[in-house]
């Protein structure tokens, strides 16, 4: 269960993180609690799967790079195992399950943009199964955030 300090912590960060130089000590100083008490509650929330990922968003297309959303319809009694040969790629920006034929879901990043159709045949390789990509014709901006 979720308390109220790491509530705020989720909500509050996904606003924005401070860029200082002790960015933790400047998250706890504004929830009354101590910088390592900050810092072992984010790793707390990683190892216990209450979060997924703590790190920066980047711009791919801004950086020279490129972002794809792709999909794979993933035999039941073979999902753990291609969860995490997908998810072993560090270009996999998230991944999740969908209710339909094409049932996961991720979003690759790359620093290159020539780089996303080897990705995808390094997946089809790595797992056997085929890797259907959706390359990004127009961006939308929706600021999505989850509130704790």
């Amino acid at each position: 269960m979720l308390d109220e300090i790491d509530r705020k912590l989720i909500n509050g960060w996904q606003g924005g993180f401070p860029l200082t130089s002790r960015p933790f000590a400047e998250v706890a100083h504004d929830l009354g609690i101590s910088e390592d008490e900050a810092i072992e509650r984010i790793r707390a929330l990683r190892d216990d799967n209450m979060i997924t990922r703590f790190g920066p968003m980047f711009n791919a297309d801004a950086l020279g790079g490129a972002f794809c959303l792709c999909a794979m319809a993933v035999p039941e009694e073979r999902w753990d195992e291609t969860v995490q040969a997908v998810n072993d790629r560090i270009e996999v920006a998230h991944n999740y399950r969908r209710d339909h034929r094409l049932n996961m879901w991720f979003v690759l990043a790359t620093d290159q943009a020539s780089k996303i159709e080897t990705l995808c045949s390094e997946i089809e390789q790595a797992t056997g199964l085929r890797v259907f990509a959706f390359p990004k014709l127009r961006e939308f901006f929706v600021e999505f955030r989850v509130s704790a």
